[in-house]
């Protein structure tokens, strides 16, 4: 059985635990505000909230329900805009409305959602983070010039009072029923939740050999589902979460998502960019979900994450129920989509050492989109120059092979030469041997080489600037 809190409903269902919730809430509950829309957490029409209860405290983040399965809600408090419905028109809607903001209406309760979700988390924040809270909600009849006028609108009038406010969650639930943006129900939710928190079942062999793992899914949701096959869901256990520093070491739990990467503390102490790559990877409703060892393990050439980590020298932590092992990032990958991993194994956690205050790292990515995009090729560097030289070099990119591909040969040649414009380019001669791209709906091999080479000036010149230009690097 699946429970949760939808709404100011409590549920118990034995529906299918892999059904999506999108389907759950239109065809068993009849809930039809939360739209159908690309059913591949492009387009936003189907966002909701989701509350999970922490121990001390209710945290609420934006979700596609495309690409969310009833399990991972299970304990959970799911709000749909028929959750947020009162007497009157809420102070979001009243925005869009007034500011003309929705034509044809199809996209705008996950606007509304989208919106309500930014004032759970922060009452101080800047007009970036206020439209990253719609990065993940398309409007193709509107346009967007009034949905911002809106935004700024609500933001504007709500948070001038709350300027001087430093509340907990629970105070801000409290504050939210206060202005009228969430009806008086929720000042419940918490006490009501922590009714259904039980402990997460510990991963077995048994369990593993004959299920199948559930990180985020965002990439499983979009495929048929063997239904067969029992589905056990990785981020319920704590263990496989987090964030900490041991012994010279960064640990992350592969069931971290990739949002907590991004605003994690210690992250952004040793790579201050960090949060302006993780901008180039994904929306943020997809980002509360997805989680680095489901990016690892998904193996896509292509994935961000990966390219990103394979520079950082990264080790896996795998366990099989009975045994524990390590392995380099870098040797994971076998084939296309093929890694080093058994099938009743598990990614426990990821981890690379700390780098030094002299280490320099770089993202670059090409997409068709500057943001919310997969990438056509896309490439990391962590470079370490002492007394001119090349002391230390990792060197990846990825939509240039069957793999994540770490550049073995070019970083081989770099090692211990300056940092020149020649050198670069006869880099640029030695990564083209080692890369095998395929033309695709993605651009064809030939333009993929020409990125590649684009993509490693960048790195040189974004990190050298006064060693490196574009000018000295082209013919």
């Amino acid at each position: 059985m699946v429970n949760f809190i939808l709404n100011d409903k409590d549920i118990s269902t034995d529906v299918f635990e892999g059904t999506c919730i999108l389907d759950f809430l239109r065809h068993n509950q009849r809930l039809v505000g939360t739209k159908t829309g690309c059913q591949e957490g492009d387009c936003g029409a189907c966002l909701i909230l989701v509350g999970e209860w922490k121990g001390h405290l209710i945290s609420y983040q934006s979700a596609n329900s495309c690409l969310l399965s009833l399990g991972q809600v299970n304990g959970k408090h799911v709000i749909t805009i028929e959750g947020l419905n009162q007497t009157d028109l809420t102070p979001i809607q009243q925005a869009l409305l007034t500011e003309g903001a929705t034509q044809c209406g199809y996209c705008t309760p996950g606007i509304v959602l989208a919106i309500t979700g930014l004032f759970f988390n922060s009452s101080h924040f800047d007009s970036a983070q206020q439209l990253a809270a719609v990065d993940g909600n398309l409007c193709r009849c509107t346009g967007y010039q009034a949905i911002k006028r809106a935004l700024i609108r609500v933001c504007q009038q709500l948070l001038s009072t709350a300027s001087s406010l430093n509340h907990s969650k629970i105070e801000r639930i409290a504050w939210l029923v206060e202005k009228q943006i969430v009806p008086a129900y929720f000042l419940q939710i918490p006490q009501r939740l922590q009714k259904y928190q039980l402990p997460a079942k510990p991963i077995t062999t048994e369990m593993a050999s004959v299920g199948t793992f559930i990180a985020g899914g965002t990439d499983l949701w979009t495929q048929p589902i063997d239904t067969s096959q029992p589905l056990i869901y990785l981020s319920p256990d704590k263990s496989l979460k987090g964030i900490h520093i041991e012994k010279n070491r960064c640990y992350i739990g592969a069931a971290t998502t990739v949002e907590e990467i991004k605003n994690s503390p210690i992250i952004q102490a040793f790579f201050p960019k960090m949060t302006a790559y993780f901008k180039l990877i994904a929306a943020t409703p997809i980002r509360h979900q997805a989680t680095i060892g489901g990016n690892i393990v998904h193996a896509s050439p292509i994935g961000d994450l990966t390219i990103l980590f394979l520079v950082l020298e990264t080790t896996l932590h795998l366990n099989s129920g009975h045994t524990q092992r390590t392995l380099a990032l870098k040797d994971f990958f076998t084939g296309y989509r093929q890694v080093n991993k058994q099938p009743h194994e598990w990614v426990e956690s990821l981890s690379f050492s700390l780098p030094s205050k002299h280490v320099l790292v770089n993202f670059e990515k090409v997409s068709k989109r500057t943001h919310l995009d997969v990438a056509s090729i896309n490439s990391a560097i962590q470079i370490h120059v002492e007394k001119d030289l090349i002391q230390q070099l990792h060197l990846s990119a990825g939509g240039v092979a069957p793999i994540p591909l770490y550049l073995a040969q070019t970083v081989n040649y770099l090692s211990g030469k300056k940092v020149t414009a020649a050198t670069i380019r006869q880099a640029v001669t030695v990564a083209q041997t080692e890369i095998t791209p395929l033309s695709d709906v993605r651009g064809s091999a030939e333009y993929k080489r020409l990125l590649l080479r684009q993509l490693i000036y960048a790195h040189f010149i974004t990190l050298f600037p006064e060693q490196i230009t574009l000018e000295a690097l082209l013919p």
